[in-house]
């Protein structure tokens, strides 16, 4: 199979927009992608990105059974013939699902060859086909990445194993997805680090990993760098999967991390929602996080079943999630190097090919009524003012000399001398939450 139109005969595409009372599985109900919110379009705000390695390597196994799936493009004895019926079935997706941009690691797009030199060149032949396909479809890629903890050789990690024959090979594959991210024009880079951790302390050199991990950041960044690479490098917070501690336990340690080796000029965070869940986060907590230090990149959207210990991977349809979300976007104005990557699959029991178009059009109706109920939210204040008027006596007296670093102790200690007791004030937690429920869930708000 080689054209464009074979894989998913079942979906004419492209899917059209039909507004909210439509009653077709095969409609966007709110993406509309020309749509003018906030001043740009639905399309510029969301940057929906999908995720080659669930969407078309993904095969149902999970921890307690084998592969399910048989995709009509992963069949055949030829792995590279595979990886060209799978890039043909991927930009058949994005062309009828209208998503302008895919993400990928190096071994989704093409198969590992044995050998440094063999790896390299089968990715080098796909990444020259996908330009094709990029040139004719106009879709891009938003970010790549390298797959450093599939092989046995990752077994105690990548760029923090004890061996560093095993950061050698690790650096020859960054080397070669960076090349295939900046030859298709990806504007960010992502390092995610999968058993970057440890699972016992007694065999664990944590201080030495700790570094091998930044020296090898900067040396992949140095690299890019010197290939005129402009976009965004990310490092993606994830908790407990698959070892007990990740190095890069959630927004906070991660930033930490940067601080500490000199890397938070260079790098933002890739924040996704399932690795909050496993870090014992909302999703909403660690996006205020990565933002407010002003690192917020990109952006992972899924979600996590609740109660259990692993990364799920459900397509997001929560709408409370979703509009916190956008909220958080809307006010930083924006993911400029990044957009929100579709790290999510179907079900075990979604066999079939259409289940991928409900699964994708599904979420992306839900982010894009998010966008839509946050920007009135922000326009009418309801979350903003009560904020502002909580913290408002920060910007007189004592509390404006603190936050100026101008106050003393002894100016504290003046301060309650002289007004007493403060008196207590509600956080009116319930009529907020109310707010929001009367925004999420009024038709007529948008």
């Amino acid at each position: 199979m080689n054209g464009m139109n074979e894989y998913f005969p079942e979906v004419p595409g492209p899917i059209p927009f039909e507004g909210p009372k439509s009653k077709s599985p095969l409609a966007f109900k709110w993406y509309d992608a020309g749509r003018k919110v906030a001043g740009k379009t639905m399309e510029r705000h969301l940057k929906f990105a999908v995720a080659y390695w669930h969407t078309f390597k993904g095969d149902g196994g999970d921890p307690f059974g084998d592969p399910v799936y048989r995709r009509p493009w992963d069949v055949g004895d030829d792995p590279m013939q595979i990886a060209r019926q799978t890039l043909d079935a991927a930009f058949e997706l994005f062309t009828k699902l209208g998503t302008r941009y895919y993400c990928f690691h190096d071994r989704d797009l093409a198969p590992d060859g044995g050998s440094v030199a063999q790896s390299r060149d089968n990715l080098a032949a796909l990444v020259g086909l996908a330009k094709k396909k990029q040139r004719q479809t106009g879709v891009r890629l938003l970010w790549g990445t390298a797959n450093l903890f599939s092989h046995p050789r990752y077994t105690h990690g990548a760029a923090t194993n004890p061996d560093p024959l095993v950061v050698a090979h690790a650096a020859a594959q960054v080397r070669a997805a960076l090349d295939a991210t900046i030859e298709l024009g990806g504007t960010g880079y992502v390092f995610w680090g999968g058993r970057e951790g440890y699972t016992s302390l007694l065999n664990t050199d944590l201080r030495q990993e700790r570094r091998q991990m930044a020296a090898f950041l900067r040396m992949a960044i140095d690299y890019a760098r010197s290939r005129d690479f402009k976009g965004m490098f990310f490092i993606e917070p994830k908790a407990r999967e698959p070892t007990l501690h990740q190095y890069d336990f959630d927004a906070a340690t991660t930033l930490e991390f940067l601080r500490e080796f000199d890397l938070l000029d260079d790098m933002m965070l890739n924040v996704e929602a399932n690795h909050a869940a496993l870090a014992t986060h909302s999703f909403e907590h660690e996006l205020r996080v990565a933002a407010g230090a002003g690192r917020l990149g990109s952006i992972d959207i899924n979600r996590g079943i609740e109660g259990v210990g692993w990364d799920t991977d459900n397509f997001a349809m929560d709408a409370t999630t979703c509009t916190l979300a956008m909220l958080v976007v809307l006010e930083q104005r924006g993911l400029r190097f990044g957009g929100l990557n579709f790290d999510a699959k179907v079900r075990r029991g979604s066999f079939d090919g259409v289940d991928l178009f409900y699964a994708h059009i599904g979420s992306m109706d839900a982010f894009a009524r998010a966008l839509l109920v946050a920007d009135r939210i922000r326009q009418d204040g309801v979350l903003s003012a009560p904020l502002a008027e909580r913290y408002s006596a920060f910007r007189r007296g004592f509390g404006r000399s603190l936050m100026r670093g101008e106050a003393t102790l002894e100016a504290g200690e003046s301060a309650a001398e002289q007004q007493g007791e403060p008196a207590l004030l509600s956080g009116r937690q319930e009529l907020l939450e109310t707010l929001l429920n009367d925004y999420i869930h009024n038709p007529d708000i948008v």
